[in-house]
């Protein structure tokens, strides 16, 4: 079966339409040669070298990704997951998409780009304080449950990051005029989950692969 592909900053991620929906994962980089399996779609974030062998034929050019307003610089992925959340809400939405760095994308009623923010994404932040500190341990974020206030030094920087996404997050919900959805995806969308208000964002993890899927 043909699959959907989403080539990222840092991680590839992947789709395949079944019976009780789309299925979807995530993979590391691939290594040429590679044996490209049949893609029925695919977009990438920067550019992909011509020896991973993708069939341009198949790859979704920016332009027909329908978010009105969106600039030439927006990456496909911040376009695709604004266009579909707005579709989807039926209103202004903010979508937060926490991947290898935390992008808020502000799409207004009319279903229009109006801007955005980027800051560091989780493992960026702990990467850069580990590489950044002379004591501050290495950890890659793994997913556990974390008290508010840890005693241990990882778990502390795990949850200082955590905080300042969220609270990015909140800020920027909090300084629009109009009341709007916030709409949560990436790979750390289920980390910041617990740590925003129930009722005021809709966890979608995988809302550009979704979108694809909607444009192919």
């Amino acid at each position: 079966m043909a699959q959907l592909l989403l080539v990222g900053n840092s991680r590839w991620h992947w789709a395949e339409r079944s019976p009780s929906g789309l299925r979807c994962w995530d993979t590391a980089s691939p290594e040429p040669p590679w044996c490209v399996p049949p893609l029925r779609a695919w977009a990438a974030v920067g550019s992909v070298s011509a020896a991973l062998a993708l069939p341009e034929e198949r790859r979704l050019p920016f332009a027909q990704v329908p978010l009105a307003g969106a600039p030439a610089w927006l990456g496909i992925d911040r376009a695709l997951a604004g266009w579909w959340a707005w579709r989807q809400q039926q209103g202004p939405v903010l979508v937060a998409d926490a991947g290898t760095s935390l992008s808020l994308t502000l799409v207004d009623a009319q279903g229009t780009f109006a801007g955005g923010r980027l800051s560091a994404g989780l493992a960026l932040q702990l990467r850069s304080l580990h590489q950044g500190t002379a004591q501050l341990p290495q950890t890659d974020g793994v997913d556990r449950a974390l008290p508010p206030w840890p005693k241990e030094t990882a778990a502390a920087m795990e949850v200082g990051c955590l905080q300042a996404m969220v609270g990015a997050i909140k800020q920027a919900q909090q300084q629009l005029e109009e009341e709007c959805t916030v709409w949560l995806t990436g790979g750390d969308a289920p980390r910041l989950a617990p740590w925003l208000e129930p009722g005021r964002f809709v966890e979608a993890p995988n809302l550009c692969l979704e979108a694809l899927d909607q444009l192919s």
